[in-house]
């Protein structure tokens, strides 16, 4: 079977093909088809053309709203059309979260990231659960901002834990805010990418932003604040617990974290898996999860978490067989 796309005048070929024609042998790889563009008109041939014509059909109208497709953006679309999860990112001003200091527009790259931006907007209490590089805390910082900026909140608060805090942190130099700072950055990092270095500073100096460690958090009541806790994982439920009712009136709290990179002492039960059992279906409450196709990061950060995934469910089935054949032997 053979299916046929004709290319509009106003999509850039060169685009649409990439460099080296990479972006259509992506496609062909993955479909196991063969392209050949003749007078504006794509031929494919092969394994599955319905679902490389599906693709390509993505691709242009992604460049219709964007006239650049980098590689993330191509494989995302490859995967969500074949899993028959097609998403046409957001290109309307109400979509867009802010601007960085440099003037770039964010906004959700993938449907997860989408549905985690519109629960933050419309819901007090979100968790965003999944692996590094899907996005989870730079979002919630930047719909933070965009809330500070929009005078819905009056200040914000990024906290995380910091779970070497007893033996490690005595030998570094300086006061405790110096020796917890390492454990920070990635929020620091967050706040100078999307408000620069210079107005971070500045906002933090006015007491607008706070950017404390989780221990500092005991006791108070916050009203008024968009607060987040970056690596919820790494909590005790104690902690969890903690956290969660410090949230006062007019607040929004965002919780994130990956579940599969606890680093507790064993044995200890993680704040973040307790409150997705404890929590889950209560009122008010939102719970969001990605995967390794909402990774933003290089491509090979999706293959590593795919890859780890991969070890731990062979490692797991292993385990249970090697239990049921002990049980069957006695």
């Amino acid at each position: 079977m053979e299916y046929k796309i004709n290319i509009p005048e106003e999509i850039d070929v060169q685009g649409l093909f990439g460099n080296y024609d990479a972006n259509i042998r992506s496609v062909e790889k993955f479909t196991g088809t063969e392209m050949n563009l003749r007078d504006s008109v794509l031929s494919i041939r092969g394994r599955d053309p319905e679902l490389a014509a599906r693709i390509v059909a993505r691709l242009i109208e992604a460049l219709h709203n964007d006239p650049e497709l980098d590689p993330q953006k191509l494989n995302y679309l490859i995967e969500t059309e074949a899993g028959g999860k097609s998403f046409t990112e957001p290109v309307t001003p109400k979509d867009i979260i802010c601007y960085t200091h440099t003037g770039r527009p964010l906004r959700p790259k993938t449907q997860a990231q989408k549905e985690y931006v519109d629960n933050i907007r419309n819901t007090d209490m979100v968790f965003g659960i999944g692996p590094a590089g899907t996005g989870k805390t730079y979002l919630a910082c930047a719909m933070a901002i965009s809330a500070y900026k929009n005078r819905e909140i009056e200040r914000i608060i990024l906290t995380r834990p910091a779970v070497e805090a007893g033996e490690r942190l005595g030998f570094l130099p300086g006061d405790m805010q110096e020796k917890v700072d390492p454990y920070l950055r990635p929020l620091y990092d967050a706040l100078y990418d999307v408000l620069g270095m210079d107005a971070a500073a500045k906002l933090r100096e006015k007491g607008v932003i706070e950017v404390v460690p989780l221990a500092y958090m005991r006791g108070r009541t916050l009203d008024n604040a968009f607060i987040i806790l970056d690596e919820a994982q790494n909590t005790t439920r104690e902690q969890m617990k903690m956290f969660l009712t410090r949230m006062g009136f007019n607040s929004k709290v965002v919780v994130t974290g990956d579940i599969t990179q606890i680093d507790l002492p064993s044995g200890t039960m993680s704040g973040l898996k307790e409150a997705r059992k404890v929590l889950t279906g209560v009122e008010g409450i939102r719970f969001n999860y990605f995967s390794e196709v909402d990774v933003v990061r290089h491509e090979l950060v999706k293959r590593i978490i795919k890859a780890y995934e991969s070890y731990d469910n062979n490692n797991k089935v292993r385990t249970s067989t090697s239990k049921g054949n002990k049980v069957s032997s006695r």
